[in-house]
């Protein structure tokens, strides 16, 4: 396949728009980049093509008509795997999402953005993954690494998807507990590898990886949801607490056992979290937020928080957590400078820092801001 030069060099720096443009099938050839491997192998439903090494880690090999196929990966010393090319689907946002993330009025923004378990069935049989998508509008290019590629950027380089700002890819293969970043490549600045903005799940502090995460926790506290807004003219009592200040080596399911009986024995009708959203500095008890979907992992999982809550609305205790949209830290890997521009952030520092503190402030005259945080 005849790459252009410039698009080529763009391709093996990470800073291209549109690798799809060249990766997958295109013209009677499929194209793929696969860093390490020693032999690659087309699969089709009737055939097994040697793919040839053609430089930079790529690998092609001839196909006259499109049709479904998979890649059996070889690399020294381990046995073949075989996967799908993420790089033959089509974008896994659509033009509605597209239009509302651009208006900030998408309602379900973490389904199509972050890291979202996939499946597909086609031709040769179901194909499941993950599909990544992140807002970066002034980035030259953006991949997806983890530990599934060596943190390789090269591997899986993400579109984007026309004037959006939003980047796309589908990695087949990749599954629930993987761990990832976001390699972003700014204008006039070196990579950052950037923890996802909408991670559901991420490793506890210090580590700073997202890890794909999905959930099938069975709630049940129907009633409770139900009835809650039957008590508006009866008095409450709201305990504050912090989950690891609590008591030493607490954590989201020792409270189940131990905090429901303290609130039911003192009357209390309502609990206060203080943030529970991930956040790198203990010491700020929360209220300096890297991770504004996802629990902190220092005292459990989602679904560990998920159990606490629906523990508490069925002891008839309804949970208030603290929200922290004032402003957020400027660790390199989080929300600052996230596309190496100022983004979640105002552009003048005059409105954009707390310079008391340390911190960012939110652009909160932004469409796609405002979206994020509501």
């Amino acid at each position: 396949m005849n790459i252009p030069a410039s698009d080529l060099e763009r391709l093996n720096i990470c800073r291209h728009h549109a690798p799809h443009d060249f990766y997958g099938w295109h013209a009677g050839t499929v194209l793929t980049r696969r860093p390490g491997a020693e032999a690659v192998e087309l699969v089709t439903a009737t055939d097994t093509i040697t793919m040839t090494p053609a430089g930079n880690d790529l690998w092609e090999a001839p196909l006259a008509v499109e049709e479904d196929y998979r890649l059996r990966i070889t690399y020294p010393g381990q046995p073949a795997v075989e996967v799908a090319d993420g790089y033959h689907f089509l974008p896994t946002l659509g033009t509605l999402d597209l239009h509302l993330i651009g208006e900030g009025r998408h309602e379900r923004l973490w389904e199509v953005l972050g890291a979202n378990l996939k499946s597909y069935t086609t031709d040769m049989g179901e194909v499941t993954g993950t599909a990544f998508a992140v807002w970066a509008p002034n980035a030259e290019g953006v991949a997806v690494v983890g530990d599934f590629c060596g943190w390789n950027p090269t591997q899986f380089p993400m579109r984007a998807l026309g004037s959006t700002g939003v980047w796309e890819v589908f990695i087949p293969g990749v599954g629930e507990g993987e761990r990832y970043k976001f390699a972003v490549h700014g204008k006039n600045s070196p990579r950052v590898d950037k923890a996802d903005p909408l991670a559901k799940r991420t490793i506890a502090p210090p580590e700073t990886a997202s890890v794909v995460s999905s959930t099938t926790f069975a709630w049940s506290d129907a009633e409770w949801m139900s009835a809650r807004t039957d008590d508006l003219d009866v008095p409450m009592s709201i305990y504050e607490l912090h989950v690891g200040s609590w008591k030493i080596g607490a954590n989201y399911n020792s409270l189940r056992q131990e905090l429901i009986p303290y609130l039911q024995e003192h009357g209390y009708t309502h609990v206060e979290l203080l943030p529970v959203a991930e956040h790198p500095f203990g010491g700020s008890w929360g209220y300096q937020v890297s991770g504004y979907y996802a629990p902190s992992a220092r005292w459990g999982s989602p679904d560990e928080l998920r159990a606490l809550i629906d523990d508490l609305h069925n002891a008839g205790i309804g949970v208030f957590i603290d929200w922290v949209p004032a402003h957020f830290p400027k660790d390199e890997w989080a929300l600052g400078r996230f596309d190496g521009q100022a983004l979640y952030e105002h552009p003048d520092p005059r409105r954009g820092e707390q310079a008391d503190w340390g911190t960012y402030v939110f652009d909160f005259g932004r469409n796609e801001v405002r979206n994020f945080l509501v």
